[in-house]
């Protein structure tokens, strides 16, 4: 097939990590250059937007990272990883219930400060936690600033269990916001599933499953399908901008536009027959090029 140039929000399936999933695509989508945006534990599931050829420059660029989960806290149970997958490490009895967990929840909610978990891919050192945590290693690690937008209380799918939908800011860990509950309730707390159900842009309705990929690659629907979004799907939330060819030129050569009249920003920029070029800021009335993601000709 014709190695596509774009985003394939992709629904992660369960026991795979985020990697795992581009290594079966890059055979299916015949490039090797592809990325995402924001990491899935192996256990959790939902929209994983994976990056495919030149739109894996747009990865780190987008606009939007906020993010919103699904979460299921299981109460009673506290594991080395936490989350249901890991060794347990603490059982107690269930003394809290819907009341008293709706009660605190709020305290949850707002600018905070978290710290990553030892199971996570945050690098000191250059060496990612999980990896010290296999080892049965600690790490001092830092406490960094995160905002929960809000949590909503979902329900309970059976005794001690609670879902929590929660839309956060990157590098939200919920692992940690589940065990932070818990304590809040005095009770040892874990996950016991999530669902990312939005990423930036992205959302569940415009993913796919693997299967559904893979037979879509291999038929040659993927090329026609609609499902790879075009690389300027996720700068949406950037105000569009138009330029004529003289301008065109002077972002393609890199060169500064001075006295465009623009307001201050990041914009989305097109040319005179609407092709998206790329990204550009003005500043003080300088037009100037971010990153183009088209070919010159």
């Amino acid at each position: 097939m014709h190695t596509p140039n774009g985003i394939l929000p992709v629904d992660k399936p369960a026991g795979w990590t985020s990697f795992d999933v581009l290594a079966k695509l890059r055979g299916a989508l015949g490039t090797r250059k592809l990325g995402h945006a924001g990491t899935l534990d192996p256990m959790a599931t939902g929209v994983l937007a994976v990056f495919i050829g030149r739109a894996t420059a747009a990865a780190d660029r987008q606009p939007d990272h906020d993010k919103t989960y699904e979460a299921t806290l299981r109460l009673g149970l506290r594991t080395d990883t936490g989350d249901v997958t890991g060794t347990v490490l603490e059982s107690a009895p269930v003394t809290a219930g819907e009341a008293e967990l709706r009660a605190v929840l709020p305290r949850f909610t707002g600018p905070q400060m978290q710290l990553p978990p030892m199971y996570s891919a945050v690098k000191v050192n250059g060496q990612p936690l999980y990896k010290a945590a296999r080892k049965g290693q600690t790490v001092e690690r830092t406490p960094r600033p995160i905002t929960v937008y809000s949590i909503e209380y979902l329900g309970s799918p059976a005794p001690g269990d609670h879902t929590l939908r929660v839309a956060c800011s990157k590098g939200t860990y919920i692992r940690v916001l589940a065990e932070d509950i818990g304590r809040a309730l005095g009770v040892p707390a874990t996950l016991a599933a999530l669902r990312r159900t939005r990423a930036g842009v992205f959302d569940l309705s415009q993913c796919h499953t693997l299967p559904e990929i893979l037979e879509a690659a291999a038929s040659g629907a993927l090329e026609t399908n609609g499902w790879v979004l075009p690389v300027e799907h996720v700068f949406a939330p950037l105000p569009a901008l138009q330029v004529n060819d003289g301008v065109r030129a002077h972002l393609f050569n890199g060169c500064p536009t001075s006295r465009f009249a623009a307001a201050e920003g990041r914009y989305r920029v097109y040319d005179a027959q609407n092709t998206f070029l790329g990204l550009a800021v003005v500043e003080g009335g300088v037009l100037r090029v971010e990153k183009l993601f088209c070919e010159r000709n």
